[in-house]
């Protein structure tokens, strides 16, 4: 626990079976209350790795996508009783003993929400992050800080900390199921006010390392442009959105 409220981590996962022990190893355990991991259908031995180290674990009998697997997590993490929740990549990219401090930034109340950027501190490039996705990363950024009226660094990590009223508030179920979905969210977060705060985080890029390719990125960036729209026409009352609609979950 940090200042008394209850700490899990959950692990989207999907073929995670070489980096899982790794990323595992570096959590904070002092200091969390629980670590839940959603198997997504892999087809490597992920869940068994997770099983052979205690981790709590929920198998996808069928490949949902990654906002499908994240709707459980924090599904199942809100069940678990959690007072904030840390959503952690099992492939090791993010440096997991970040939880404690992406805690204690909600714990202290300034924020609602916490990302692990990877902006912050210019580290994005050094780490090996393919210049095309830093490209088109800035870019995005800079579009969707200019509709949604936010000034963060990035949208686009997926090293993310959420207070337990965030993941009850935000109508999560009206997402999408595959990648966009992340950034659903945090237009979200926007739309229903919540206080989003950022800490620098390095990342590793290499082979094991999930990382969605060329085509699917493209897909992704549409989305996020589509996401923006539709959350312009829904705050200026042209078109109505259940993705910004309380009580549509």
């Amino acid at each position: 626990m940090i200042s008394g409220q209850k700490l899990v981590v959950v692990m989207p996962a999907y073929n995670a079976e070489k980096t899982l022990r790794q990323t595992y190893a570096e959590l904070p355990h002092e200091y969390v209350d629980a670590v839940l991991l959603v198997d997504d259908a892999s087809s490597d031995n992920t869940a068994r790795v997770a099983e052979e180290l205690g981790i709590r674990t929920i198998i996808h009998p069928v490949n949902g996508g990654y906002g499908a697997n994240q709707k459980t997590c924090y599904r199942a993490a809100l069940e678990l009783g959690a007072d904030i929740i840390v959503m952690v990549h099992p492939d090791y990219q993010y440096s997991p003993r970040l939880v404690t401090a992406m805690a204690c930034m909600i714990t202290s109340g300034h924020y609602d929400v916490v990302l692990g950027s990877r902006i912050l501190g210019g580290g994005a490039l050094k780490g090996g992050m393919p210049r095309y996705k830093y490209v088109a990363n800035r870019f995005l950024t800079a579009f969707e800080n200019l509709f949604l009226g936010a000034k963060l660094s990035e949208y686009h990590t997926g090293y993310r900390a959420f207070s337990r009223k965030v993941l009850e508030t935000l109508p999560l179920q009206t997402n999408s199921d595959n990648f966009v979905f992340d950034n659903e969210m945090l237009v979200q977060t926007v739309a229903f006010g919540f206080r989003i705060g950022e800490i620098s985080c390095p990342t590793k890029y290499f082979p094991e390392a999930s990382s969605i390719s060329f085509w699917p990125s493209v897909q992704y960036g549409l989305g996020v442009l589509a996401t923006v729209f539709k959350y312009v026409l829904h705050r200026s009352g042209l078109k109505r959105n259940v993705l910004f609609e309380a009580g549509e979950a």
